[in-house]
C-alpha cells in the first residue's frame, strides 16, 4: 500500500489528486476508487492502478 496526502478533492465533481509520501508523484483519484469519504489534507493509504490516462489511486482509505 502506498501512503500519501490528499492534495485536492472536489466532492461535487467526484475527483481529486493524492501526493505520494515517498516520491514527488501525484495520482488522480476518482470517487469510485474510495472506500470512505476523503477531503483535502487527509492522510491516506491507496493502491495504484494503470489506466488509459495514466496511474490512478484506488482502494483509498484514511489512516
Amino acid at each position: 500500500m502506498n501512503k500519501g496526502t490528499v492534495k485536492f478533492f472536489n466532492e461535487s465533481k467526484g475527483f481529486g489528486f493524492i501526493k505520494d509520501s515517498d516520491s514527488p508523484k501525484e495520482y488522480y483519484v476518482h470517487a469510485t476508487g474510495l472506500t470512505e469519504p476523503i477531503k483535502e489534507n487527509d492522510e491516506v493509504e491507496f493502491e495504484v492502478q494503470e489506466s488509459a490516462k495514466g496511474l490512478n489511486a484506488i482502494r483509498v482509505k484514511k489512516i
